[in-house]
């Protein structure tokens, strides 16, 4: 998808904006993730004391404010960035397929909460909506990933625990909220149909992903 490998936060962002729609890590269709477009210097590599270093991951919060962009599990269940100028449709078009979720749902309650919060990391989100006993995490995290891919759901930016020298450590927990709330009502109600955000958005997974098979594609926005 891209010929020549990125370096910085600024060009991956340059790159989302261009392409549209692109997973943060490997999914199954070569080439297209940020992972597989960032030269090596910016890959996960452990060092000598222990710890970590990944520059792509750190960058996600970085991406999130300076481009306005979507982030969340939008494809099949699996992160990626949606860029502004494509949310619309997107979110026109997977909330066709996903209705709103009625009254008495766990998703509407989980919805009920984010509108009154404006927004709460995953973790205290989950204490809100009464998922606290034991293997609650992963039912829990199911709901939010089907909202996620039905447009109902984004991430904010990313929260990180500190050390007592306060330094940020850790893999960060995401600031949950409602796309209404981040953009505005209007961003997630396009002048078009349903239909007619999908067929715009298979236009442009043809044109950056252009050997991958039209089954796939459609696919990707099951």
């Amino acid at each position: 998808m891209i010929r020549e490998k990125l370096h910085s936060c600024p060009e991956l962002i340059d790159c989302i904006n261009e392409v549209g729609f692109l997973p943060l890590l490997r999914m199954g269709v070569p080439g297209w993730s940020a992972e597989e477009v960032m030269d090596e210097e910016c890959q996960y590599r452990r060092l000598p004391d222990g710890g970590w270093e990944w520059p792509l991951w750190e960058w996600k919060g970085a991406i999130l404010q300076e481009s306005g962009c979507a982030y969340g599990k939008f494809f099949n269940g699996k992160a990626a960035f949606v860029s502004r100028a494509w949310w619309s449709d997107f979110c026109n078009y997977r909330r066709s397929v996903s209705p709103e979720p009625g009254e008495g749902s766990i998703e509407r309650s989980i919805l009920d909460v984010l509108k009154v919060e404006g927004s709460l990391i995953t973790r205290d989100l989950r204490a809100a909506c009464g998922f606290t006993g034991p293997k609650m995490r992963s039912r829990f995290d199911g709901y939010v990933t089907r909202l996620e891919m039905g447009g109902y759901i984004v991430t904010e930016d990313f929260v990180y625990p500190r050390d007592r020298h306060g330094r940020e450590y850790g893999w960060g927990w995401s600031l949950l909220t409602t796309p209404e709330t981040l953009f505005g009502p209007d961003a997630c109600r396009p002048d078009r149909s349903p239909q007619e955000s999908r067929e715009r958005i298979l236009a442009q997974l043809r044109k950056i992903l252009p050997e991958t098979a039209g089954p796939r594609l459609v696919a990707l926005l099951r």
